[in-house]
């Protein structure tokens, strides 16, 4: 029998507690704005404000067919109180820290800063007859491509549907005021989702923002779905659930190789989605819409823009004809401190060559505002250090 001493007879020690940790915080969402909601969202949420829905639609129609943001310019609401109202509907979302003009005065890329410090892009583009803005759908991206400075920062977080519309509304305000110079027009053109971020990983702010660029003033811009552009890196899920929305926007899907083993390697998703299946959910979005799809190549020296890679892009984009598809070849613009660089000239005439004469429609894409970090996340990344 054992002895019961003392120190045995003790009960037994108790893990020392551990303080309880903090419930985790949610992120910070951006003020609730006017543009974020659908034109019976904002009916219902002058009720919650304890306002005539009449004043709602004023304020609408001041933003989207006026692209007035400041109570100051909306002297039909009332005097008492206008601030404040003003205020509530449009609360300011970005604010401008740096601003770049390139190519003679024709491309103009902003920066801002939105409320909790996260950075976005956007680039203004003159061409003969028309004005485009390239606009950015999350701050970062977290898609991870390589060449890309955007990919090098990573994902800070998705932006909200206004976000994206106060991108449109002051892109088509610096249009209007001449930004781009004299002799180009005045008016918004295209809007094109090719900036910061992958638009189909935001996919409900995007979709939502489309509706609110294309819907007829006061709802909206008034900018046909026809001059809408989506590119995405392939999330080809997400471009089936697109063909479905019956917006009929146009579809760019940023390929850069024709084959898995390189596009592993420039374009991280393809390892959940390879080549064969994000063509194939092209092929489908053109079926469904019948919107001519965009291929867009980016030419990195010695990396993808060999000539048999070319043939091969062609074999694989013709098996389904060659009337639904258009390729844009692009030259890098490369990223300062990267290994990766442009494709020499006399490459990147091979290379459409070889797609012209399978029979594809090709365009070489030129490249803007390379003396102002024109790749997207570029002009973030020097400005602020993201």
């Amino acid at each position: 029998m054992t002895a019961v001493t003392a120190e045995s007879a003790r009960p037994p020690r108790q893990p020392a507690r551990q303080p309880a940790r903090p419930p985790a915080r949610r992120p910070a969402r951006p003020p609730r704005h006017l543009a974020d909601l659908t034109p019976d969202e904002r009916d219902r949420w002058a009720g919650e404000l304890g306002l005539a829905r009449m004043r709602t639609r004023q304020v609408a129609r001041h933003y989207f067919a006026r692209l007035e943001a400041g109570a100051q310019a909306m002297t039909d609401l009332p005097a008492d109180g206008r601030d404040r109202l003003v205020g509530q509907l449009l609360p300011e979302l970005l604010t401008e820290v740096a601003k770049r003009a390139a190519d003679g005065g024709s491309t103009v890329k902003t920066l801002y800063r939105l409320f909790d410090s996260a950075t976005l892009e956007t680039v203004l583009m003159a061409y003969p007859g028309r004005v485009t803005l390239c606009v950015s759908s999350q701050a970062g991206c977290g898609m991870a491509c390589p060449f890309c400075a955007t990919g090098r920062m990573g994902l800070r977080r998705n932006l909200s549907a206004a976000e994206i519309v106060e991108q449109v509304r002051l892109g088509a305000r610096a249009a209007a005021a001449g930004e781009c110079g004299p002799n180009v027009p005045r008016r918004l053109a295209n809007v094109v989702f090719m900036g910061m971020g992958e638009p189909l990983a935001n996919y409900r702010a995007v979709v939502r923002a489309a509706r609110a660029i294309a819907a007829a003033p006061p709802d909206g811009f008034g900018l046909s779905a026809r001059h809408l552009t989506v590119s995405t890196c392939g999330l080809a899920p997400a471009i089936g659930r697109l063909a479905g929305e019956g917006l009929a926007l146009r579809l760019a899907v940023s390929l850069h190789a024709p084959d898995d083993e390189a596009r592993d390697r420039l374009v991280p998703i393809n390892r959940r989605y390879g080549v064969r299946a994000t063509v194939e959910a092209a092929w489908r979005y053109f079926q469904a819409t019948g919107r001519r799809v965009s291929i867009e190549y980016a030419l990195i020296r010695d990396i993808n823009d060999q000539g048999w890679r070319a043939s091969m892009l062609a074999d694989l984009l013709s098996r389904h004809g060659t009337g639904w598809v258009h390729v844009n070849p692009i030259p890098l613009n490369p990223v300062p401190g990267s290994e990766w660089t442009a494709s020499r000239a006399a490459v990147q005439a091979e290379f459409v060559r070889r797609l012209e004469d399978a029979g594809l429609s090709v365009t070489l894409r030129d490249t803007r505002g390379q003396e102002i970090d024109g790749a997207c996340g570029q002009l973030a990344a020097r400005e602020v250090g993201n």
